[in-house]
């Protein structure tokens, strides 16, 4: 009979032939919650996924869990369930925790790739620093709002991502039953980073503003938002791409090249993790500025002192999560990812376009300034125009209506944009990185 699979070791995924191997998936609890923060075991999987079962008892579920309680510290407390693959038992264990450093019978270990590796001392007392400096714990907290309050829109936009991403795989779409998986809500309680996430509330606050010169004197324009993360996170994105520069090289060809003067994939990522990593209790603004020769995201939350913003560049350093939760669900959905590679991806898309960028450590905040001007080919006037944005907002902004809604018709693009439908069917005729993929209802739109 052949075995049914159930897929592949990894980071955050651990096989154990047989409880016998109990020590060793015990210290896989540990490193994989030092690395990642949860995972899974199973017992009764080969190493290459294959399901061969073994025999449970009325004592293996409680053989196990006082394995992990006894020689995990801090403990953890697992949900530890029996399951059935074509009529082969296995013991899952799935399991989270968010104090690290986790030792496992004496020993701190962390995972890589699918091995289980000793931790060396420095990571070690970086680890401790960081538990001993956490405020404990403004996400966990109940909020005042409740599953009837979260933004629809934005829940399915989520939801569609993260599966899309393939880093979810629930086959519910209610938001009880995700939000109870994902651990943001008590009963019919969100916590505060359900809230944050996916509630139109004051949680979240955004700041945006232009100045006339690069001091904060002379104010072309002002705003505040709040809502959902992701929400203000795209009008964040859009603001800027609006307010910038953008050059257009005209090399003989029908198509015009659009360059903007900063990435916006880095300007993306910088305020994503503004978002994600403040201080949220503090009830501060996540701030945009754009100033004549600079663009500025701050973000209200000291900089860790133990580290400094370049060996998150240059160092394999291990992630440093002040909203554990709300970093985690943003990596479900491919909008955050979890090994402290943020900088480092802000950093190499300026690189590539020669953009400079700076990491300002402030007493009580944290900045990415881009400088405006610098890239590759604005000091060049040969065959460059200087457009001030107008077809790059309408393009930003009708992504951002795709992001919200991949169903979205044109005609309800033309409504929601103030445009004829004629102009949105040519705007969507010069986007090269949108598509439409299948038919009828069940077809929707792609950014590529």
């Amino acid at each position: 009979m052949a075995f049914v699979n159930i897929g592949k070791e990894t980071e955050q995924v651990e096989f154990e032939e047989t409880t016998a191997e109990l020590k060793a998936g015990v210290i896989s609890v540990a490193s994989i919650l030092n690395k990642h923060g949860s995972g899974d075991l199973y017992f009764g999987v080969k190493n290459n996924g294959d399901v061969i079962g073994q025999d449970i008892s009325s004592s293996t579920i409680r053989d196990v869990s006082q394995a992990i309680r006894s020689n995990v510290k801090p403990p953890v407390y697992p949900v530890i369930e029996e399951q059935q693959y074509d009529g082969r038992h296995v013991v899952h264990v799935k399991f989270e925790g968010r104090h690290r450093p986790y030792l496992a019978y004496g020993l701190p270990r962390i995972r890589v790739g699918d091995e289980d590796v000793q931790m060396d001392q420095e990571m070690y007392h970086e680890m401790l620093k960081e538990r001993e400096n956490r405020t404990d714990s403004w996400e966990t907290k109940l909020s005042k709002y409740k599953i009837e309050d979260i933004d629809t829109k934005v829940f399915d936009r989520y939801l569609r991502q993260a599966k899309s991403a393939g880093r979810i795989a629930f086959d519910t779409n209610s938001p009880r039953e995700v939000m109870a998986k994902l651990g943001l809500v008590v009963g019919d309680v969100l916590i505060n980073a359900g809230a944050a996430l996916f509630v139109n509330s004051g949680i979240n606050e955004l700041q945006y503003a232009r100045f006339a010169t690069d001091e904060r004197l002379t104010i072309n324009d002002m705003k505040r938002d709040t809502g959902p993360i992701l929400t203000l996170v795209d009008n964040a994105v859009v603001y800027v791409a609006n307010a910038m520069e953008w050059r257009v090289e005209i090399d003989g060809n029908v198509e015009r090249r659009e360059h903007p003067e900063i990435p916006v994939d880095a300007i993306r990522e910088a305020v994503i993790n503004a978002f994600a990593h403040r201080i949220i209790e503090s009830m501060q603004a996540v701030d945009v500025a754009v100033y004549k020769s600079y663009v500025d995201i701050t973000s209200p939350g000291k900089f860790p002192d133990s580290v400094t913003p370049e060996q998150f560049i240059t160092e394999p350093l291990t992630p440093i999560r002040r909203n554990p939760m709300i970093t985690r669900t943003l990596y479900y959905s491919k909008d955050m990812e979890s090994f402290a590679t943020g900088l480092k991806r802000i950093h190499k898309a300026c690189a590539d376009t020669g953009v400079k960028v700076e990491f300002l450590k402030r007493e009580y905040a944290f900045t990415v300034r881009f400088y405006r001007h610098c890239g590759e080919g604005w000091e060049k006037e040969d065959n460059i125009q200087r457009d001030a944005g107008s077809l790059v907002y309408k393009r930003a902004k009708l992504k951002n209506l795709i992001r919200q809604n991949p169903k979205i018709t044109r005609e309800q693009m033309a409504v929601a944009m103030g445009m004829s439908l004629r102009s949105i069917q040519r705007l969507l005729k010069g986007m090269d990185d949108v598509y439409f993929t299948g038919g009828g209802r069940n077809g929707s739109w792609k950014i590529t």
